[in-house]
């Protein structure tokens, strides 16, 4: 079942105006392959840049950078187009333009890396847990994961009875 989605997406891919499969593919001669595949979308919302595929397809929108403005709509596309959120990386070395990305996609994924690579987060070294429509952002391998699975309660217990109580405002003047 997992084979036949990706699958798809790369076949729609193929037959799509605004996709282009630039390498990969698949083979089910023997067993069920799926190639390592690059899509490059025309458009910022095509289908498999905004889906969970969970297979090895990557699918890149590349923006023209010479447009004003566009790097900051290009963040908002990238935190605003999916309603997924499992991992996201930034690459950079200017650490203004770091910041500044970092800021923009707070809240675009549960786990998010920094010069680094977004998958491969190893349980009880890393916590790990999507946002959004990615899951609970729970943190497995983590203490944080604990928070799921209580109800905190607060207590509060006065041994000695009070006779009065006053307040400033209930004074006569």
């Amino acid at each position: 079942k997992s084979y036949d989605n990706i699958v798809g997406y790369i076949e729609r891919a193929k037959a799509s105006p605004d996709a282009e499969v630039v390498f990969g593919g698949y083979d089910d001669s023997v067993g069920y392959y799926v190639y390592p595949t690059l899509i490059e979308a025309k458009k910022p919302d095509y289908e498999s840049m905004v889906k969970e595929i969970f297979g090895p397809v990557l699918t890149v929108y590349v923006y023209d950078d010479e447009t004003e403005g566009v790097f900051d709509e290009t963040l908002k596309i990238c935190d605003t187009a999916s309603p997924y959120g499992l991992t996201g990386a930034i690459f950079a070395s200017d650490r203004a333009v770091i910041v500044h990305m970092e800021k923009a996609l707070s809240h675009a994924a549960g786990n998010f890396y920094i010069n680094d690579k977004p998958t491969g987060a190893v349980v009880g070294q890393q916590p790990f847990g999507g946002g959004r429509a990615s899951g609970t952002n729970d943190k497995a391998g983590s203490a944080l994961n604990l928070v799921r699975w209580i109800s905190t309660r607060c207590i509060k217990e006065t041994t000695v009875p009070s006779y009065d109580v006053v307040y400033p405002y209930m004074c006569e003047e």
